[in-house]
């Protein structure tokens, strides 16, 4: 058995990399200096399996530091201190770095060398994971493989089949809380209505779990 590599160590070396500038392997460079962002331990038992850090992210080098963050921090039913636990919450990006911006000004989608390099080894380092939030369609494609077949929103919907299937640790598909998702939400009342009252109970009885020191 390989032993389990050291989220720390693994932290440092991610923090310095700079493929996505120097050694592109898809596309153009990228056009500023990489600032990688994550948060994570192994102890961490909730991830956040994220998209790629913003422009405000990016400037202050904390993940969901936005009006994205206040949204996901109340569907969690989190206050800030415990979302920036990282003892507690992993917070991994499909990219570490802010990709930059397409001509409209919307973020680009992460760059593909990040999860490629970084991904696999990252979450062999937090053993102790028990529920992975798949927040958007690049976590949901990377994550799910070949269940990610119907698109984002079809799979949100499959969130009670995905999270009771015998994976482990337990996986639950999201849309990203970003203002732009008003529309969807609006569209699809379920999600608050159904979905997000689970999710809390879960959040609840993880933290409380580790609270009692269980």
């Amino acid at each position: 058995m390989n032993p389990v590599p050291d989220f720390e160590d693994l932290s440092r070396r991610l923090r310095a990399c700079r493929i996505c500038r120097d050694e592109p392997r898809y596309g153009t460079t990228l056009p500023h200096e990489p600032r990688p962002i994550l948060q994570g331990s192994a102890s961490a038992r909730l991830c956040i399996a994220s998209q790629a850090p913003g422009t405000r992210a990016h400037a202050s080098g904390i993940p969901f530091n936005d009006r994205s963050g206040t949204r996901l921090r109340e569907w969690l039913g989190l206050d800030r201190a415990a979302f920036y636990d990282a003892s507690r919450v992993a917070i991994v990006p499909m990219g570490s770095c802010f990709p930059g911006q397409d001509t409209k000004g919307g973020d680009l989608g992460p760059r593909r060398e990040c999860a490629e390099t970084w991904r696999q080894p990252l979450f062999q380092a937090m053993p102790n994971l028990d529920l992975v939030l798949l927040i958007g369609q690049y976590a949901q494609a990377w994550h799910l493989g070949d269940e990610f077949r119907d698109g984002l929103t079809g799979t949100v919907r499959r969130w009670r089949e995905i999270l009771a299937s015998a994976k482990k640790p337990r996986i639950l598909p999201l849309p990203h809380p970003s203002w732009r998702n008003n529309g969807w939400l609006r569209a699809n009342s379920w999600f608050e209505e159904e979905l997000l009252p689970v999710l809390r109970s879960e959040i609840r009885s993880m933290f409380e779990l580790d609270h009692s020191g269980a």
